[in-house]
């Protein structure tokens, strides 16, 4: 064999040695989340609302699937709807696997949000959504148990009210753990890499 062609074959055999390396390595590598992790491990607080449809709507029997869950309401014009924008992204990139994943959002504002308005409104971006609200007897202790901030502000002039709220996305793990949150503006290529790393947990 000539110099250059053994030269060739032999950075072949090293390149694929070394490319070998670099993938077992990688794969047995922990998957890193983007998201803000809840350490340890707790069970998420149960959610027992009313979805769109007039179903009634229990977190605990949404075990193995992965929950994204997100309070907000449908005058919101912007953090909202941006964020069910990204649901719905995630949503088609995650393919087939998306069938083990619930998207949810629950309302600050049940005082506008009726099941008819939040069909309405959740239909506008993926109908299989979520959209929950209940009395405010219910709400409460759901948005105390996840920290979740909500305020009624009034509006100049009479002009009706906005509502201030936390933007944050809950993700529940296939177990029912409160798994991580995600702050509004997070990339959506690296939510949807978690949530197939948290498919492949089970």
């Amino acid at each position: 064999m000539k110099k250059p062609a053994r030269y060739l074959v032999f950075g072949a055999v090293i390149l694929v040695g070394m490319l070998a390396v670099i993938y077992a390595a990688a794969a047995g590598r922990p998957h890193s989340f983007s998201g803000t992790e809840y350490l340890p491990l707790t069970q998420s607080p149960e959610i027992e609302l009313t979805d769109q449809t007039g179903k009634p709507f229990r977190l605990s029997e949404q075990a193995g699937n992965v929950v994204l869950i997100f309070y907000g309401y449908t005058n919101c014009p912007d953090v909202c709807p941006i964020t069910l924008g990204e649901f719905k992204q995630i949503k088609a990139a995650l393919g087939e696997e998306a069938d083990r994943v619930r998207f949810v959002f629950i309302t600050v504002d049940p005082e506008r949000d009726t099941r008819e308005v939040l069909e309405k409104h959740i239909s506008r971006f993926d109908p299989s959504f979520f959209a929950l609200t209940g009395k405010m007897s219910e709400l409460e202790p759901v948005y105390k148990a996840y920290g979740v901030y909500h305020e009624k502000v009034d509006l100049e002039n009479g002009q009706g009210y906005m509502m201030n709220h936390s933007g944050h996305t809950y993700v529940i793990d296939l177990n029912g753990n409160l798994r991580m949150t995600y702050a509004f503006g997070s990339d959506t290529e690296d939510m949807t890499e978690d949530i197939r790393q948290l498919l492949r947990e089970n």
